[in-house]
């Protein structure tokens, strides 16, 4: 198995600059009534959204679209009373998917 340790490590600092945000993400949903809050989830789920599909990290790019599609209709005023719960599972979705991966990139040997 060719293994490209570059292309590895890159992923790992993206892997590790997302998991970053989605503790960001986790602290502003304390506040997510407010509209600053609100602009900040929209503004780490797009960079989530376009950064994961290039690492190649299609379910990272999933959920965070989904993310930041909710966020938008609560912004417009066109939410729901499930919006914020829709929110907090897209974040437990984005860290699940973020230690998985990791997870994967371990070397065989010290994987647990």
């Amino acid at each position: 198995m060719v293994v490209d340790y570059e292309l590895d490590e890159l992923k790992r600092e993206f892997l590790d600059e997302a998991r970053e945000k989605v503790d960001e993400m986790q602290t502003a949903l304390g506040s997510v009534g407010e509209r600053s809050s609100l602009d900040r989830l929209a503004y780490l789920a797009h960079q989530l959204k376009g950064s994961g599909g290039s690492y190649g990290y299609q379910r990272i790019s999933l959920d965070a679209a989904e993310m930041e599609k909710v966020v938008e209709s609560m912004t417009d005023g066109n939410g729901s009373g499930s919006d914020a719960e829709k929110i907090q599972q897209c974040v437990v979705n984005l860290r699940t998917e973020i230690d998985r991966a990791l997870t994967e990139l371990q070397p065989q040997g010290l994987r647990p």
